[in-house]
């Protein structure tokens, strides 16, 4: 009975965290579930999770996306995630997590103390940002950070930061889902806990969307940058 009511816990709190900022359920849930599960049931169940939850954001801020804005990053990531999977597997992964979490928690104090808006990164960037985030996930599974990087850093809107998000991890994360299956980790485990989870993650992601709608601008870019500096140590944490 405790072992479900700890998971239950953990993906409401995951959901919770996904409604509020529009991402980071993954960081959230792979810390706190791995204590009872094996990493390799985690991290499907996460996508599958985060699935089924980016498209519901997606429906509820559909008027504001603009698919130009996801296209760019889409383009780049398709390529990254397969040299990803396929090639830098012979790489040092620990040296990756390591700087991919040095330029987190460098960003986000920045982000905090200085005006963010005050650095224009052209939309041709979108390409490379994509492309990282591929060879990211496909390394080290986290391909989110330079896509949330590179939108809190335009002049955006709360809704726009979100949508583009939501719209990016759409098509992102079934063709991450894919690759997984066809690697054989989509196991009758991994659908098993999917069951039992997937409404509570929703449940989460409803109740972090009410107190979404309550925060100003500036707030929402604070907790993004404070998500992303507390990514940053866990991953470079996990390295050692």
């Amino acid at each position: 009975m405790y072992y479900y009511m700890w998971i239950g816990i953990v993906i409401l709190f995951g959901g919770f965290v996904k409604g509020l900022s529009g991402f980071g359920a993954m960081l959230v849930i792979i810390p706190l579930l791995t204590v009872c599960i094996d990493i390799k049931t985690v991290i499907p169940l996460i996508y599958l999770l985060e699935f089924v939850g980016t498209v519901l954001l997606l429906i509820q801020l559909m008027k504001s996306l603009n698919w130009k804005e996801v296209y760019p990053l889409l383009v780049g990531y398709v390529p990254g995630v397969v040299i990803g999977v396929f090639y830098l597997k012979t790489l040092d992964t620990g040296i990756l997590r390591v700087i991919l979490g040095i330029i987190l928690v460098t960003y986000s104090v920045y982000g905090l103390f200085f005006e963010i808006s005050n650095i224009r990164i052209r939309k041709g960037w979108a390409y490379l940002v994509g492309f990282l985030a591929g060879g990211l996930g496909g390394t080290i599974g986290g391909g989110g950070p330079p896509v949330i990087v590179y939108t809190s850093a335009q002049q955006w809107s709360n809704d726009k930061i979100r949508v583009t998000l939501q719209g990016f991890f759409s098509l992102a994360c079934p063709i991450t889902i894919i690759i997984q299956a066809y690697n054989g980790l989509i196991t009758t485990a991994v659908v098993r806990y999917f069951g039992f989870s997937v409404l509570i993650f929703l449940l989460g992601i409803y109740i972090g969307s009410l107190f979404y709608g309550t925060l100003r601008n500036r707030t929402y870019k604070r907790i993004i940058f404070v998500t992303l500096a507390f990514l940053g140590f866990v991953t470079i944490y996990r390295t050692f």
